[in-house]
């Protein structure tokens, strides 16, 4: 696992996805990873990445996503 400061994490913030808003929807996070639909939802779902439920809506930080990426999609906390 690869260990990020939140320091880093804010210059990868700046970076990554610039033309997603804060806080994405699921057709938005499949677009961001290419992954399909199902695979969006069940990584959602088994806390991979960690979304919330607004209403029936799931969305998701975009802050979460960057994180699993740098994570290099590894179960677990990559900001110390």
């Amino acid at each position: 696992m690869i260990k990020i400061k939140k320091t880093e994490l804010k210059d990868f913030y700046g970076m990554m996805y610039p033309d997603y808003p804060d806080i994405v929807t699921v057709p938005q996070l499949q677009k961001m990873l290419g992954i399909s639909r199902g695979l969006a939802y069940k990584l959602v779902r088994e806390n991979e990445i960690h979304g919330i439920k607004i209403g029936n809506a799931l969305r998701v930080p975009k802050v979460n996503v960057i994180n699993y990426v740098l994570s290099d999609g590894e179960h677990g906390e990559a900001v110390s």
